[in-house]
Order: C-alpha cells, then sequence, then structure tokens
C-alpha cells in the first residue's frame, strides 16, 4: 500500500481497485444551517456559504468559479486557507478521473452541466426542520447509483455542504449514536457546544428525543440532516460495484443513514477516504463513530503539506478546513491511478499561484 495512505480496517479495497477504471461524483447541497453565525468556515461570511458548493465544483471543472468573483476560502484569525476543491482538482487532473457533478440541493446552481436529483435546499436544523424529502432524495439517488456503477469499475463520492458537520451530528444523534466532541469542523476550534445546542433544540422542536430515530433514518434527516446525506447513501446503495465515500465525519452520516435502511448492508464494498487532517483531528474521532455503526474501513491521505511552500496550504496542517470537496478521495483516487503524492502536491500549489 502507498506510504500516503494510511488505511485503519482492512485494507483489501486498495488490491481491488488499484489501476481499475474510477467515477468521481460530488454531491452538493446548502443548507440555512450553514447561516448560524460560528457553525462553519466554509465561506468569508455565513451567507456566502450558499455560493460555496457551486464555486466549488466549478473551480474543478472549469479552473476558476463563475458564480463569485472570488475562490472560497476559510478564514480563520487572520489566517486564509484555500478550497480543498484546489486538491480535488490537482487530483483529478493527474490521473485523468471524470467529474460528475450531483446538484441535491444547492442554493446556487453551478455554471456547467450536472445531475439534478433535489432542487430545494436544506433548512434550518434548529427549526426542527432539515430536509422536507429526504426519502425521495434517497430513492433518486439509488436510481443514479444503479445506473452510474454500470459505467465504471467504481465510484468515488465526496461532497460539498457548508455546515455539514452540524447535520451530519444531528442524523446520528437522533439515531443514537455516541458523538460527543466526536464530530470534526472546518475550524481549528471547533464549536462542538454550539453544535449540539443547535441539534438539541433541533431534536427538541422536532419533537423526538436522541436515539429514538435509530431505525427510521428519514426522520432523523428530516428533522435535522441536510440532502446530501440520503443523496449520497442512495447513490452508495444502488451502485453495483464498489464504493468509496471521499470525506470526513459527514460520511459517517451517511453510513448511520444506510445501516438504519439495511440493517445488514455488507460494507466490505463499501469505505470511506479522507485527509489526515480528519482522521488525526484531535477534536473528533471519526473512527470512533464509524466503529459503532459496522466495520468500515477508513483510509487518510497525508499530501505532507507541512512541506508546502504555498502558506494557505500549511495552515490546513494547523486545524484549518481539514477536508472537502471529496479531497481525501480525490488524492486515493489519484494514487490508486499511479500518481505520487508529491506529484499532487506540486500541482495544488500551482493551481493555488494561478488561482488565488
Amino acid at each position: 500500500m502507498d506510504e500516503a495512505i494510511k488505511c485503519y480496517g482492512s485494507s483489501d479495497m486498495i488490491q481491488k481497485l488499484k489501476n481499475k477504471d474510477s467515477l468521481f461524483l460530488c454531491v452538493i447541497a446548502s443548507t440555512l444551517t450553514s447561516r448560524i453565525i460560528g457553525i462553519t468556515g466554509a465561506g468569508a461570511t455565513p451567507e456566502l456559504t450558499d455560493y460555496t458548493p457551486a464555486a466549488d465544483v466549478e473551480l474543478v471543472m472549469l479552473g476558476k468559479p463563475l458564480c463569485l468573483s472570488e475562490i472560497p476560502k476559510t478564514v480563520i484569525a487572520g489566517d486564509a486557507a484555500p478550497t480543498p476543491a484546489v486538491i480535488t482538482k490537482a487530483s483529478l487532473d493527474l490521473a485523468d478521473i471524470p467529474l460528475l457533478v450531483v446538484d441535491a440541493g444547492a442554493v446556487i446552481k453551478p455554471n456547467i452541466p450536472f445531475i439534478n436529483i433535489n432542487k430545494t435546499p436544506g433548512g434550518d436544523i434548529n427549526n426542527g426542520k432539515g430536509v422536507m424529502n429526504s426519502a425521495e432524495i434517497f430513492n433518486k439517488g439509488f436510481i443514479l447509483g444503479q445506473t452510474l456503477s454500470k459505467l465504471t469499475d467504481h465510484l468515488f463520492i465526496g461532497e460539498s455542504t457548508p455546515g455539514g458537520t452540524t447535520t451530519a451530528l444531528g442524523v446520528l444523534t437522533a439515531m443514537g449514536y455516541e458523538v460527543d466532541h466526536k464530530i470534526s469542523g472546518s475550524t481549528p476550534e471547533n464549536p462542538h457546544m454550539l453544535k449540539h445546542k443547535v441539534v438539541n433544540n433541533g431534536l427538541k422542536l422536532s419533537g423526538y428525543t436522541a436515539g429514538e430515530l435509530k431505525s427510521e433514518p428519514f426522520k432523523a434527516v428530516d428533522a435535522v440532516g441536510d440532502p446530501m446525506i440520503p443523496a449520497v447513501a442512495g447513490i452508495a446503495m444502488g451502485s453495483n460495484v464498489p464504493v468509496i465515500l471521499a470525506g470526513g465525519t459527514q460520511m459517517t452520516a451517511v453510513c448511520a443513514v444506510i445501516k438504519g435502511v439495511s440493517p445488514d448492508f455488507d460494507f466490505t464494498s463499501l469505505s470511506i477516504a479522507t485527509t489526515v487532517f480528519v482522521a488525526e483531528d484531535e477534536t473528533s474521532d471519526i473512527n470512533f463513530i464509524a466503529n459503532q455503526i459496522s466495520d468500515i474501513s477508513i483510509f487518510a491521505i497525508d499530501p505532507l503539506f507541512e512541506n508546502s511552500s504555498t502558506e494557505g496550504l500549511v495552515n490546513y496542517t494547523k486545524g484549518s478546513v481539514k477536508e472537502g470537496v471529496g479531497a481525501g478521495g480525490a488524492m486515493m483516487a489519484a494514487i490508486l491511478k499511479g500518481v505520487s503524492i508529491d506529484e499532487i502536491r506540486i500541482r495544488t500549489e500551482e493551481l493555488c499561484k494561478d488561482i488565488f
């Protein structure tokens, strides 16, 4: 196994997928939850988080955003870090891996071709109104997964959903998983107390208690989740080829929904790929969450940004951003195609100079 990939669990997936054809999806969605002040760093202001998903996928596909005049950044205490979309773009370009964008409910639609499975953005889970139609979104995702898996040997599924760690916390809490101080975030100071307060408010107003919805995942998503979660769960369950969920702790909520829909689901053909910035995050614990759901293998990719000459990328090692737009999975997909982690880092640095 490549030294840039750290494995938590079984590494069988690596050998199965090496040098095979892959297809990379990025599922985008928005919620009013992302506008809660202090909940996310995925945008310079709470209002600009509406533009982040569209801008991210425009950048990956075109090399620049069309819906915004500036590239999305995370800014904390004056330290700026570029969107992880640059990592994803560098990886997919180097490995010549095709990208498809799936709209699960983005406020701002990207100015590129995309697959629509849900037009309506998510609400504010602080009010107990996360999603209106999660079962319908799941079913459309399932059909899409069935179709796309006929085109490739395996699927990588990333996401861009500002505020997604909070909605993931909501779903996992509603379904009875132990997630206190276990969910990651895009800022060095993870706002656990704020996230838990929002989730608890949402559950109370929706009339549920923590753990009550263990076997009713769609009710959990409708109350305190986001549209991305059922979309990705549906695509993954509909696929007839191996799936790697390219993301951080949000993807454990996807796995929880899958488990809720199908308690006997076989996770041997489904893994999570993320960055070391999530896997080694002292403010969260992705492995602890995943192990509660099933025997889910997690791969963590280290781009060695401490060696980077680009300050914004070095800030990733200080806790900024950590993951998003499928960055960890995209790096893994490229490595499986024979691209080195040094090539990915150098190309990412070049993109930062060209774009920012």
